[in-house]
């Protein structure tokens, strides 16, 4: 059965399908340098004496935006019989050829894990989430709105479609199976411990069972270093900073706050913060109103770059909202933006992102 963050994140790609057409698509800025920016380790950085208290925005940057590999070669058994988690139900898969791969997704994830895992070779094309360094050159097989190009996919040759069904329309690509595509959809839960069983699930596709362990074993132990770093930055108890994430579209006026089970969680209590959302008991996306808003009262806020942008910035989006602006963290300006190919794409670079995120939220004074 699937999952209700699974659902969730199909909730998330049909809007921003009916968002396309007027709005720029999450994911779609140019793919990051793999460039490794110096920067002090998080387990040395001292944090602001009152979080609380920071004014002003600030954006999160990953120190390095490249996958390495967990191993360069990785041995394969196959062919490989998994389970497709179909529309009709699960369904029994062979996967005899595995070199030439489309993995694309909502997020970018699933291209990232197949990078992480060591088949970053066997990529033939990209979705427009999916911006990791070697990427580059990849042709985009989805539109703005994460809309399904059939026919670019289909020229390109694929042996193997890898996808979670959050890119679409679903029939669409079930249906690249009548030309002889072979096609897996996989179950992509939008967490850590996702991150991690989807590594191990991505693996058993490509019948190389100790990649999965391996990759799976370091997304574990990286976020959990991670976020032991992030507890002796963070306030605890009651000062605890109390965070929501806002997903913005501007042109196409969408404004959503994700709650529980949409990934927004998971990344506020990594970063050691409340869950308003989830305080107040709100469950995937709840359209933004001024009332929620007022009720919420974050101190501060989280949104994806390209999203802010797409509103003017912080202080367009505090003049067109004022109910953001009554906030304690839109009186103090306090929005932390992220890449959005980056910020809710849980992987192998799951700790990076909670890296990059606590500098921005806890010490953005000192730069990265």
């Amino acid at each position: 059965m699937r999952s209700s963050r699974a659902g969730i994140a199909l909730l998330l790609a049909a809007m921003l399908g009916l968002a396309a057409c007027s709005a720029p698509a999450p994911g779609s800025e140019p793919v990051a340098a793999a460039t490794d920016i110096p920067r002090v380790p998080l387990s040395e950085l001292t944090a602001s004496a009152d979080p609380r208290a920071l004014e002003g925005p600030s954006t999160a940057i990953l120190g390095d935006a490249a996958i390495v590999p967990v191993l360069a070669d990785p041995a394969q058994a196959l062919p490989a019989t998994v389970l497709s988690r179909d529309a009709a139900g699960d369904v029994g898969t062979v996967v005899a050829d595995t070199s030439r791969v489309i993995a694309m997704d909502l997020s970018g994830s699933l291209a990232a894990t197949v990078w992480g895992l060591g088949f970053g070779d066997t990529l033939v094309g990209r979705d427009v989430s999916t911006t990791i360094p070697g990427t580059e050159d990849l042709p985009i097989v989805t539109t703005g709105g994460h809309t399904v190009n059939a026919e670019s996919i289909i020229a390109l040759a694929p042996t193997l479609v890898l996808t979670d069904g959050s890119v679409g329309p679903r029939d669409v690509v079930e249906q690249l199976r009548d030309v002889g595509i072979t096609v897996v959809f996989v179950e992509n839960t939008a967490s850590f411990d996702g991150a991690a069983q989807l590594a191990r699930d991505v693996a058993a596709v490509f019948a190389a069972p100790e990649a999965g362990e391996l990759l799976a074993a370091q997304i574990a132990g990286d976020v959990a270093t991670a976020r032991s770093e992030i507890a002796r930055l963070a306030p605890s108890g009651e000062d605890r900073l109390r965070i929501v994430f806002l997903y913005l579209r501007g042109a196409a006026g969408v404004y959503y706050l994700f709650g529980q089970e949409s990934g927004a969680d998971d990344l506020i209590a990594g970063l050691g913060g409340v869950d308003v959302a989830g305080e107040l008991g709100w469950r995937g996306m709840q359209p933004l109103t001024d009332e929620a808003m007022l009720a919420a009262d974050p101190d501060l806020i989280l949104v994806m770059t390209g999203g802010l942008d797409s509103v003017g910035g912080v202080d367009a989006l505090l003049e067109s909202k004022p109910a953001i602006a009554l906030t304690r963290a839109g009186e103090r300006r306090r929005i932390v933006d992220m890449a959005d190919g980056q910020i809710l794409s849980f992987g192998p670079r799951s700790a990076s992102v909670l890296d990059a995120l606590a500098r921005a939220v806890y010490a953005p004074a000192a730069g990265s």
